[in-house]
């Protein structure tokens, strides 16, 4: 049994090929450049060139190819895309035709416009399949599960930042545990777009798919490392490249988040809002006033962090600025692998959502994986 997971952020897509029968340490994976980042490149090799430029495809993670479609318009060159596509830079294209420039025009038009093309998506299943081909590894999966963050769409005139902080709360309130960031596809909000595209640009996927939140994602890997699980309460932190999201896990599960920007905080103030997140006097509205997403306190009991061999449990790509905090961090790595702690999280999810696959999942996750070696295993 195989179950594909793919955690895409900013900087890389990390990948990760389950067998059921192997231990998590022997699985196949890959770490390779984030799908923005290869359509940055690809804008940015057109800018050399001076080519105009149409986009098509549908929404997906903006960030690095944002940016360089914009420096490509500041250059003097144009940049077409269809509503769908043009939608990656911002949910509302009168702003993105008239703060970036780009020329929004219909699929019927982009189909007949003679220029460099360039098609936007998320997750690629024909190329992850194919790269593993190319490396000996057969990928028949029984469930795919991708990880993006998605800011929801926001109705005009409401905040993105509140409308993805009002989903976060109505998620906890409704769930209180991170697999509840987890969709099947077909239950994926409407408003959900950026997960909804991946969905819509995969149907090569045959098997079920499941869809969630990187964060939660990578906070639920990292709770899979012996010495977080090990324990009943724990302050995590994922310190992304974009964001940073930070939970107060309790025996009856989440007590309290915040999500920042991971550009406008330093090591100090990180420590501020993770130690405020402990004694739950984190303010919602002073995050929000710094331009971070907000905070969160379900159950005001604190959170000692003097105890222990340390204080704050910390992953992500940009895990680096948590040390020398004060806050004693330990740095998680499930099975080894710190890069793979989305891809943990969403087998973790997909055990929770997939009740058919789960006796296959969750003893391997639970550390009582058979001892087969991989090239005996019968997935």
């Amino acid at each position: 049994m195989q179950i594909l997971a793919v955690d895409i952020g900013t900087g890389t897509q990390d990948i990760y090929l389950f067998q059921s029968g192997i231990a998590p340490e022997n699985g196949f994976k890959l770490v390779m450049p984030s799908p923005t980042m290869m359509i940055r490149r690809k804008i940015q090799e057109a800018t050399a060139l001076g080519e105009d430029l149409i986009l098509v495809g549908v929404t997906m993670g903006g960030g690095p190819s944002t940016w360089a479609a914009e420096d490509h318009i500041k250059a003097g060159h144009k940049i077409y895309a269809t509503p769908e596509a043009a939608r990656t830079f911002n949910d509302d294209l009168e702003l993105v035709r008239r703060e970036m420039g780009v020329e929004v025009v219909s699929a019927d038009e982009a189909a007949n416009m003679n220029l460099s093309r360039i098609e936007l998506r998320d997750f690629d299943y024909p190329a992850i399949v194919n790269a593993f081909s190319a490396l000996g590894a057969d990928i028949n999966p029984q469930a795919v599960a991708v990880a993006v963050f998605d800011h929801g769409a926001a109705p005009l005139g409401i905040s993105d930042r509140q409308f993805r902080f009002d989903y976060l709360e109505d998620r906890i309130r409704s769930h209180n545990r991170l697999s509840g960031f987890a969709y099947l596809a077909s239950d994926i909000p409407p408003f959900m777009t950026r997960m909804k595209s991946v969905v819509d640009s995969s149907p090569e996927v045959d098997c079920p798919f499941v869809l969630m939140d990187t964060a939660p994602a990578a906070i639920l890997g990292a709770t899979l490392d012996p010495k977080v699980g090990s324990r009943e309460r724990n302050l995590i932190a994922n310190v992304g490249n974009f964001h940073t999201l930070a939970f107060r896990m309790g025996p009856t599960g989440i007590e309290g988040m915040f999500e920042h920007h991971t550009g406008l905080v330093d090591q100090a103030r990180l420590d501020s809002m993770l130690a405020a997140l402990a004694d739950s006097t984190l303010e919602h509205a002073a995050v929000f006033a710094e331009n971070g997403h907000g905070a969160l306190i379900i159950d005001p009991t604190p959170l000692p962090l003097d105890g222990g061999d340390f204080g704050a449990a910390v992953t992500g790509p940009r895990q680096s600025m948590m040390r020398g905090s004060r806050l004693r961090p330990y740095f998680a790595v499930p099975f080894g692998d710190m890069m793979l702690s989305g891809c943990f999280g969403l087998l973790s999810a997909c055990a929770d959502l997939l009740s058919d696959l789960s006796e296959h999942i969750q003893p391997a996750l639970d550390c009582k994986h058979s001892s087969v070696a991989p090239w005996d295993a019968k997935s």
